[in-house]
């Protein structure tokens, strides 16, 4: 099952990446930036998943010789990473539009044109 998502992560990485490098549109470029983001969250969750762990929320009498738990620090990162990515995103949207109202395209080719 954990091949599954480490597949799931670099084919969006992947995809993220071929978008962000052959699209022209700039706000296909916002989009492939976001696919790559949400695929590296995935990856980070993965590598911070134990099979079998609980949460790391315990009173001193449930501790057994036995238990594990699933390490906190990969989840408190892609929450940060999450919030990260949508300022990120929100940021990017609003260039987008300044430069749609600046030159009336969104095509990255031409734009550079304009500017000589």
């Amino acid at each position: 099952m954990m091949l599954l998502n480490y597949i799931c992560c670099v084919f969006l990485i992947v995809l993220g990446l071929y978008t962000v490098i052959v699209k022209k549109n700039i706000l296909k470029i916002v989009i492939g930036l976001g696919i790559i983001d949400y695929g590296v969250n995935i990856l980070i969750i993965s590598i911070g998943y134990n099979p079998g762990g609980t949460a790391p929320i315990f009173t001193p009498g449930e501790i057994l010789p036995g238990t594990f738990f699933v390490d906190p620090i990969p989840q408190a990162l892609t929450l940060t990473s999450i919030v990260i990515g949508a300022c990120v995103t929100a940021m990017a949207l609003s260039i987008v539009i300044k430069i749609y109202k600046k030159y009336g395209t969104l095509d990255s080719t031409k734009i550079r044109r304009l500017n000589g």
